[in-house]
């Protein structure tokens, strides 16, 4: 039978990849989105969120060399997980991760769809206005054909839907469906490719969550249980490997909530499914629905300790926006 040996969990955000002195021309951009969700739980554009900001709070985080510090430490943390993803040999990696209509549409948005093809393509990067025309820290410019596990992904779809999980799948991504990715991967997965798995191109299972799009996101409790399951099914399945599960996005943005986080990350490391189903659903959308893919994998790791490497907290513009970086493991 097969082993869950280790959890991951890591930010996603562009920002992650991004030198510090460029961030605050993300900030900038962030005067464009008019649905920043601020810590209040109110929906507003930029400058409705600015009047309720302690600016001058905001300012002393959002220094030279603040900013220079917490990008320092986010690519220590980055180094730590690949580390432990090498010094764990693992056999297949089960990635779980949302896709932002990359590749599901509204013409079909499953709130769970796990991607079971032979392989899948993880698109280049190309400078442009999203990254202040700069090409990300440790990204491919070249596409990519990278290895899945089509056994292990047929496998937990059939053990979810024995379990009542209604999963959706893919075994194909078509270039010509319309969606961001072209044919490849959604950047949820494709920073793990980037950035984690590098050269270390072990089979992975894409686990593809509707985290953003309402009205059929899943409860924390959903994914709590479809952690459980998951792990479930990994330890049923009839072939002696090493897997591993990692949750890629969060913690909170467009707006960085602390005291959001940290509510999310008590309720993880106490395995806590209350604490976790009593996170503001008003709060955990966005950005911050990326929560959701950490309590998957809390969930199918309850056997395994929770090691939190760092909480760094990414301000970028006088009025809180930014990303909260998280990066943790569970062995």
């Amino acid at each position: 039978m097969a082993d869950l040996v280790l959890g991951l969990a890591s930010s996603h955000s562009p920002q992650l990849s991004t030198p510090s002195d460029a961030w605050r021309e993300r900030g900038e951009r962030d005067k464009n989105n008019r649905e920043l969700i601020g810590t209040d739980g109110i929906v507003s554009d930029y400058d409705g969120l600015f009047s309720r900001t302690n600016v001058e709070r905001i300012e002393r985080e959002i220094t030279k060399e603040k900013m220079e510090e917490r990008h320092q430490r986010n690519q220590k943390a980055i180094s730590k997980l690949v580390d432990s993803l090498y010094k764990a040999d693992l056999d297949i990696l089960v990635m779980v991760g949302d896709d932002q209509q990359e590749y599901l549409q509204d013409d079909n948005m499953p709130g769970f769809c796990i991607y079971w093809g032979d392989e899948v393509k993880v698109s280049a990067h190309e400078a442009g206005p999203s990254t202040g025309n700069r090409l990300l820290i440790g990204y491919s410019t070249e596409d990519r054909t990278v290895p899945t596990d089509s056994n292990l992904g047929r496998h937990l779809i059939e053990y979810l839907v024995e379990s009542e999980f209604d999963v959706g799948r893919s075994n194909f991504l078509d270039p010509n469906r319309g969606g961001r990715s072209k044919g490849g991967i959604g950047h949820a997965f494709g920073y793990v490719y980037h950035r984690l798995l590098i050269d270390n191109l072990i089979p992975t299972v894409p686990v593809m969550l509707n985290t953003y799009y309402p009205p059929n996101q899943p409860t924390p409790k959903r994914c709590f249980d479809l952690g459980r399951t998951l792990k479930s099914a990994i330890e049923a399945w009839p072939n002696k490997k090493r897997v591993g599960i990692l949750a890629s996005g969060g913690l909170s943005h467009f707006v960085v909530d602390e005291e959001l986080d940290q509510l999310a990350l008590e309720g993880m490391k106490s395995r806590s499914i209350t604490k976790l189903s009593q996170l503001p659903r008003e709060k955990i959308n966005s950005g911050s629905s990326e929560i959701r893919n950490w309590v998957v994998v809390t969930g199918a790791t309850e056997h395994l300790d929770m090691d939190i490497i760092d909480y760094v907290p990414c301000y970028r513009s006088p009025a809180g926006t930014g990303c909260a970086m998280g990066f943790a493991q569970w062995k």
